[in-house]
């Protein structure tokens, strides 16, 4: 078996994976510009949306994650508007990078010279067209960036055991501890480096760079440390005990939910290819004549993928989404499972008619998923609504509405209201609840039916809540967009 260490990228084969990954850009880019929606990240855009005005997470609303997508997403909006389009235009890119950097990865580290182009593109397509990832690594959540930095921070490891100094452990660090900084579902990823650094690592001190990673990780900590000392109460309670005790409160079925999500994977084609394949990897693996440091670069691929799923069966409710932080990682792991089945199986030599059987595979399951969600919301319809509301909304006046119309509208939520779910919070006590900057959904109805608002856009559709509101009462008109019901023109008290 040859083990050449690295593949020559000047040559044709590596040129078609470009091209590959090229087309699977403009398939993300084309989705993120109109489909890709997702009901959370209306909260994130607005929160990108305050701190682009001078607004605190934390300390001026409630704000339940790590900061620096916020910020980053507020940096590309200074830059070029406030537009979702932008935000999902750049998330569909760092997806892009990730499935570069996981097909690069197989094809100038694979062993097994000729089926370096396959296996390249398989991990592409696995990783590009996986249904999770193409879905959600388009908007303006955590996800896009979380995959990048995390792929970025593994090319980085990967290359330190055999170099002398501290840039690469840093920039390693530093990688990884962003990712943890856009979302806390990436924390395991630094931990994990370290570990395989301090066993694998050939050159150099290991102790140093072990250092040199630990302070690259701290850098991207420094927005939360800063913080932290302005108002340490409302840093952990956004960032440690609304995720840890509060995401469940008024969801009587996250347990079953959760259930329901972590056994997702019988019911999917792409789940269990990938796993399976991913599985017969990893034992192919450790079975081969490869060498020690070409087998440690694999196995990092595989202490990720676990490290990480352990860490997402931890919150409570989880979601299925989550779990496309593993995807590169086990596709990388899967290109090589799909050469040690072919080799079982036949002739490993021509490794076209095995890719493209997976590849067909892969593309009808994401095909089938598209089609089945072709009615859900999308940022167009918001756009009509948000259309409607400002046309009968008086300049400055007060707004009731979701996240999505408060960032599409520019006008901002009164105090409190920046983050929907936390209504929830009613348990709370008053003092602690205005220092978190949390209105309970108690005083949202209060406001409501005494007239508190000028329009109010909801897509309530129980008749109990709606007559203990009263809009139909309170309001003068009312106008239908979809689900969504726009009332306006409040009528005088009597």
């Amino acid at each position: 078996m040859n083990q050449v260490a690295h593949a020559d990228r000047n040559q044709r084969p590596f040129l078609l994976l470009c091209a590959t990954v090229a087309a699977l850009a403009a398939a993300l880019l084309v989705y993120s510009q109109t489909k890709a929606f997702a009901w959370d990240e209306g909260f994130h855009l607005l929160a990108a949306q305050l701190i682009k005005a001078g607004r605190k997470p934390y300390l001026d609303f409630c704000f339940s994650q790590t900061p620096l997508n916020a910020y980053w997403n507020a940096g590309w909006m200074r830059a070029f508007g406030e537009s979702w389009r932008t935000v999902h235009a750049v998330a569909a890119l760092l997806t892009t990078g990730a499935v570069f950097l996981t097909a690069d990865f197989v094809f100038t580290r694979l062993p097994i010279t000729n089926w370096r182009f396959a296996a390249a593109l398989t991990a592409a397509v696995l990783t590009g067209l996986n249904i999770t990832v193409f879905e959600y690594g388009t908007i303006a959540q955590a996800y896009g960036i979380c995959l990048f930095l995390t792929v970025a921070a593994f090319r980085l490891a990967i290359l330190v055991p055999d170099r002398e100094g501290w840039l690469l452990p840093a920039g390693a660090g530093f990688l990884a501890s962003a990712a943890a900084g856009s979302s806390l579902l990436t924390a395991t990823a630094a931990p994990v480096l370290l570990a395989w650094l301090l066993i694998y690592n050939r050159t150099g001190n290991r102790w140093a760079k072990f250092a040199a990673l630990v302070a690259g990780a701290l850098v991207p900590l420094l927005p939360v440390l800063w913080l932290s000392v302005q108002s340490p109460q409302a840093v952990w309670f956004g960032i440690i005990e609304y995720n840890g005790l509060y995401r469940q409160v008024d969801w009587p079925n996250a347990t079953r939910h959760k259930v329901e999500v972590l056994t997702y994977w019988i019911d999917s084609s792409q789940a269990l290819t990938l796993g399976l394949l991913a599985a017969v990897g990893v034992f192919f693996i450790v079975k081969s004549d490869w060498i020690r440091a070409r087998r440690a670069e694999f196995y990092l691929c595989g202490w990720l993928a676990a490290a990480t799923a352990a860490e997402l069966c931890i919150p409570h409710p989880t979601f299925q989404r989550y779990f496309l932080l593993i995807v590169p990682f086990l596709a990388a792991l899967a290109a090589v499972g799909l050469y040690a089945v072919t080799l079982r199986m036949g002739n490993p030599a021509r490794p076209a008619l095995p890719f493209l059987a997976l590849a067909l595979l892969v593309v009808l399951g994401l095909a089938k998923s598209l089609y089945e969600k072709r009615e859900v919301y999308t940022w167009p319809y918001f756009e009509q609504i948000a259309r409607k509301v400002d046309e009968v909304t008086p300049p400055g006046g007060m707004l009731l509405a979701d996240e999505q119309i408060y960032f599409l509208t520019g006008r901002r939520p009164p105090s409190g209201f920046e983050l929907a779910d936390s209504h929830k919070l009613e348990l709370l006590p008053p003092d602690v609840a205005r220092a978190l900057h949390i209105v309970p959904k108690s005083e949202v109805d209060r406001r409501i039916a005494a007239r508190g608002f000028d329009t109010v856009a909801t897509f309530e559709d129980d008749e109990d809540v709606l007559a203990a509101w009263g809009l139909s009462r309170h309001y003068a008109h009312k106008s239908e967009v979809g689900d969504c019901s726009v009332y306006w023109g409040r009528v005088p008290s009597q």
